[in-house]
C-alpha cells in the first residue's frame, strides 16, 4: 500500500510538465541561441579574412513540443487461510517521455539586409554609445574612418593604412574628457531640418588639466577653440566650423576591420589563402587567435578550414569587440521589420 501511495504521488507530480519546462526552456534556449550568435559573428569575421562570403542566418522561431504519458499497474490475490500459495501482490509502472523541438531559421538576404550591411552607421547612434558609457576610444576605434579628417586605421583594398597620428591622441583625450563628463551630447528637434545631434564641450566646473585636454582635443580635429557647441554630421572631410564631421563605418566595414585583427595560420598564408597581416593584436580589440587543435578555454572558437579559430577567454578586449560588433547589427539596420525569434512550447 504504501509503495502504491508513492507512485501516485510521483505520477501527480508529473501531471503538469508546462509550468515546469519554463525555466528550463527559457533559459537553456537563450543561452544557446546567445552562443550560436557569437559563434556565427566569428565564423563570419574570419571568412571575410579569407575573402569568402559571409553568410547570416537567424532563429525565426523555436517550438519545443514535450510528451509525457505515464502508467500504474497493480495485481494481487488473496487466498484463503488454509491455502497453500498464500497471498501475492505486484506493482508496475511506465513512463514515456518525448521532446521533438522544432526549430525554423531563416537566412538574411535581400535589398534591405543588403543596404543595411553597407550604409554607415548614422554618426548620432554612434554618439548615443558614448552617453550610455561605452568607452569612446573604443567605440570610435571601431566604428568611425576618420573624426573631422583625421584618419582612422582601416583596412582598403585589402592593405591596412596605419592611422593618423593625430587619431589616436584624440581617443585618448576624449575617453578621459568623456570619464570627466566634460563633452556629452542632446538631439535639438527643428521643425524644418528635423532631428540634429548637437556636441556640446563643457566650459564650467573643469579643472585646467581637463580644460586644457579639451582645448587639445579641438586643436587636433581643427575645431574652432573658441566654440563648444558643434553640430553632428557625416561626411568623410572636415565641414564647417560649427561642425563636427563622422565619417562613420558600416558593418561591412566594421567586420572587415575586425577581421584585420584575425591570426592566419602559415600554412595558409603559404598557399595564399589569406593575406598575412603585420598586425594582429590591438590594445583596444585583442585578436582572434588560430590554431590546428580545438583550444580549451576559449571564449568563442570556430572551425574553418581544418583549423580553430578563437578568441581566448582571457582576452577581454577581443570579447568586448566581438560583444560590440553584434550589438551595431541592431545600429545598422540590417534586415527588414524587427523579428523575434518566436519560442512556443506545446506541453502535453
Amino acid at each position: 500500500m504504501t509503495a502504491l501511495i508513492t507512485m501516485g504521488m510521483v505520477v501527480a507530480g508529473c501531471a503538469s510538465v508546462g509550468p515546469r519546462s519554463v525555466t528550463i526552456d527559457r533559459f537553456d534556449y537563450s543561452a544557446a541561441i546567445a552562443e550560436s550568435w557569437k559563434q556565427q559573428a566569428l565564423l563570419n569575421i574570419v571568412k571575410l579574412r579569407y575573402v569568402d562570403l559571409p553568410v547570416f542566418v537567424d532563429v525565426s522561431s523555436v517550438v519545443a513540443g514535450y510528451s509525457l504519458q505515464t502508467g500504474v499497474t497493480v495485481n494481487g490475490i488473496v487466498s484463503s487461510a488454509g491455502a497453500v500459495q498464500g497471498n501475492s501482490g505486484s506493482l508496475g509502472a511506465q513512463g514515456i517521455y518525448t521532446d521533438r523541438p522544432t526549430i525554423t531559421y531563416v537566412p538574411l538576404t535581400g535589398e534591405a539586409f543588403l543596404r543595411g550591411m553597407i550604409m554607415p552607421i548614422d554618426p548620432k547612434n554612434i554618439f548615443f554609445m558614448l552617453q550610455t558609457g561605452y568607452p569612446a576610444d573604443f567605440i570610435l576605434a571601431l566604428t568611425v574612418e576618420s573624426l573631422n579628417g583625421v584618419r582612422n586605421r582601416a583596412l582598403v583594398a585589402g592593405v591596412v593604412r596605419p592611422a593618423d597620428a593625430e587619431f589616436g591622441r584624440v581617443l585618448e583625450l576624449l575617453r578621459e574628457l568623456q570619464t570627466e563628463g566634460a563633452f556629452s551630447m542632446r538631439v535639438e528637434e527643428d521643425k524644418t531640418s528635423g532631428s540634429t545631434a548637437v556636441v556640446l564641450f563643457r566650459r564650467e566646473g573643469l579643472s585646467q588639466e581637463i580644460a586644457a585636454k579639451g582645448a587639445e582635443a579641438r586643436r587636433l580635429l581643427g575645431l574652432p577653440l573658441d566654440q563648444h557647441r558643434f553640430t553632428l554630421a557625416y561626411s568623410p572631410a572636415r565641414g564647417a566650423p560649427d561642425e563636427l564631421t563622422v565619417n562613420s563605418r558600416s558593418m561591412l566595414q566594421i567586420l572587415t576591420s575586425f577581421a584585420s585583427y584575425v591570426e592566419v595560420p602559415q600554412q595558409h598564408a603559404d598557399r595564399q589563402l589569406a593575406r598575412a597581416s603585420d598586425r594582429n593584436e590591438d590594445p583596444l580589440v585583442g585578436r582572434i587567435r588560430s590554431g590546428a587543435e580545438e583550444p580549451e578555454n576559449a571564449y568563442v572558437a570556430v572551425e574553418y578550414k581544418d583549423h580553430w579559430f578563437w578568441i581566448d577567454d582571457s582576452d577581454w578586449p577581443a570579447k568586448r569587440a566581438l560583444m560590440a560588433v553584434m550589438f551595431f547589427f541592431t545600429l545598422a539596420e540590417t534586415g527588414g521589420a524587427e523579428r523575434l525569434p518566436l519560442v512556443t512550447i506545446p506541453a502535453q
